[in-house]
C-alpha cells in the first residue's frame, strides 16, 4: 500500500510540475531607460525596482516573467497587438490611458516636479518660464500637462523618447530643465555628481486629472483573469514582506503612499 501510495504520489507530483511546465510566460513590457525603476547594468542585464516587483509578481503567480524591452511610447501598442501580456514600466494610472487598456491598483505614487539650475524662480502661473526649453519624456503623464498647461504660457516643450536625453540635453544647456516624476528624478539625476547644480523648483504637481491616481499596470481591456491574479499577487507581496525587502533595496521612505 505505501508503494502504490508512493507511485500516486509521485504522479501527481509529476502532473502538478507538466502543468506548471505548460503555463506560459508571462511577458511583461518595461523601459529600461528610468533609473532606479528599470536600467541596464554593466553586463547588459535590465535591473530596478519596476523589474524586482515583476519578478516578486510572477514568484507570487507561479509563472515565468518574459521581460520585452521597448521604448516607452511603444508599450501600449505592444500591449495591443498582443507583443506583451502586461506592462510594467512606471506607467502612471489615468482616464485617458484607461481607454487604451485596463489597470491593476497603483504598486507605487510619485507626484511630477520640475528641475531646472538650482535656485530658479518659478512664478505659479509658470509666466517667467516663457520662452524656456523644458524637456518631457513623450506619451507621458508629464508631456501631457507641459503640452497643454505649460506650453499655453510660452514654455517651448521639448519631446524625447527617454528620460536619460533630457538629462543629457540639460547638462550640455540645450534645455533649461525637465518635467518628471520626482522619485525616478531625484534618484536617477538629482542625487548623482551630474545633478548637483540642479534642482527641485516650484510646487509638486498632483492633480489627478493630468498626473493619475500611482503607477499601475496595465493589462489588454478586457483581460480580467490577469488582472485579477496581478491585483492579488500585488495584495500579497505588499503582505507577506517581499515588497517591503523591494523597497528598501532603493528607497529609504514607503513609496507607496497612503
Amino acid at each position: 500500500m505505501k508503494k502504490i501510495a508512493l507511485v500516486g504520489s509521485l504522479a501527481l507530483g509529476l502532473i502538478a510540475s507538466s502543468l506548471f511546465a505548460a503555463e506560459k510566460p508571462l511577458r511583461l513590457g518595461i523601459e529600461a531607460a528610468y533609473p532606479p525603476f528599470a536600467f541596464k547594468t554593466a553586463d547588459g542585464q535590465i535591473a530596478g525596482f519596476d523589474y524586482d516587483i515583476g519578478n516578486a509578481l510572477c514568484a507570487e503567480m507561479k509563472v515565468e516573467c518574459q521581460w520585452v524591452e521597448q521604448e516607452f511610447d511603444g508599450l501600449i501598442p505592444s500591449l495591443k497587438v498582443k507583443k506583451v501580456d502586461a506592462i510594467l514600466s512606471s506607467m502612471t494610472i489615468t482616464d485617458e490611458r484607461r481607454k487604451s487598456v485596463d489597470f491593476t491598483g497603483k504598486y507605487y505614487y510619485s507626484p511630477a516636479r520640475l528641475v531646472m539650475k538650482a535656485g530658479t524662480e518659478v512664478d505659479a502661473d509658470f509666466a517667467n518660464l516663457k520662452g524656456k526649453r523644458i524637456g518631457v519624456q513623450r506619451s507621458t503623464t508629464t508631456d501631457r500637462f507641459a503640452s497643454e498647461v505649460m506650453a499655453a504660457k510660452g514654455v517651448e516643450v521639448v519631446r524625447y523618447s527617454s528620460q536619460n536625453e533630457i538629462y543629457l540635453d540639460m547638462l550640455s544647456g540645450r534645455l533649461d530643465g525637465t518635467l518628471a516624476d520626482a522619485i525616478p528624478v531625484d534618484e536617477g539625476f538629482l542625487k548623482t555628481d551630474n545633478g548637483k547644480a540642479f534642482g527641485f523648483v516650484g510646487p509638486a504637481f498632483t492633480d489627478p486629472a493630468y498626473f493619475g491616481e500611482g503607477a499601475g499596470i496595465a493589462v489588454r481591456k478586457g483581460d480580467s483573469e490577469l488582472l485579477g491574479k496581478l491585483n492579488a499577487a500585488i495584495q500579497a507581496i505588499r503582505g507577506n514582506g517581499a515588497y517591503q525587502k523591494i523597497q528598501d533595496n532603493y528607497f529609504s521612505f514607503d513609496i507607496y503612499g497612503e
